[in-house]
């Protein structure tokens, strides 16, 4: 791939990681996005101790899967097996996203799952949002659980940790990250309020496949 092209997606992987900045879903220091570089074994990702408001191309890091730095440079984020264990298992992600958003973050503290309570939640995440088991920070074992935790789906809360979303686009992982959040303030303040009412799976089939035909990035034989 031409260096032009390499820059272009790192302009893709700014323009993302100040989109969540901005939306106030992780602070400096927290949270990366990664974007998968073309059809390699390749991906670029933000750096570690990232500052967002003066992040630039030029800080984005170049790695090949097997950990391999194809850049020089700024060291890459400490989370870059957890962004690994997704692009390996998920060959449709494009763009994996990391926040530290302050509602799902406390959801995922008192390991609480975001059950299935609007019917955009099915199309555009693919059903409830699960709480993984915990994983330590910066090792496999973040990248295992948080593979389970998704499923098929496109977003899951990491144990005492924070959010983990997938897209097939940045612009797609991004609306998932803000949605996530979105949906853990309505289902907090709804617990504060009363017993949330939540949809039946079987009552959502129209909306599960609008997930299958336009959302979902998993392989094919996760959605039967």
């Amino acid at each position: 791939m031409s260096q032009e092209k390499i820059d272009e997606l790192r302009r893709i992987v700014v323009d993302a990681a100040k989109s969540i900045f901005e939306k106030g879903l992780v602070e400096n220091n927290e949270g990366n996005v990664s974007l998968r570089v073309g059809k390699k074994e390749e991906y670029l990702i933000t750096p570690t101790g990232n500052q967002y408001d003066l992040l630039t191309k030029e800080q984005i890091t170049h790695m090949a899967f097997d950990g391999t730095p194809l850049s020089s440079g700024k060291l890459p984020s400490t989370e870059v097996r957890l962004h690994v264990a997704i692009f390996k298992t998920r060959p449709k992600v494009q763009c994996v996203i990391h926040t530290h958003s302050t509602f799902a973050t406390m959801l995922s503290v008192v390991r609480k799952s975001i059950p299935i309570i609007m019917e955009e939640q099915v199309i555009y995440l693919g059903g409830s949002i699960d709480i993984s088991e915990y994983g330590e920070a910066h090792t496999e074992d973040m990248g295992e659980v948080a593979i389970k935790a998704l499923g098929n789906k496109n977003g899951a809360l990491l144990a005492n940790h924070g959010v983990i979303v997938c897209g097939k686009s940045a612009l797609n992982a991004i609306k998932n990250a803000e949605f996530v959040e979105k949906l853990a303030k309505i289902y907090w303040g709804s617990l504060l309020i009363g017993k949330p009412y939540n949809l039946e799976a079987e009552n959502l089939e129209k909306f599960y496949n609008m997930f299958k035909q336009l959302f979902a990035n998993c392989p094919k034989g996760m959605l039967k």
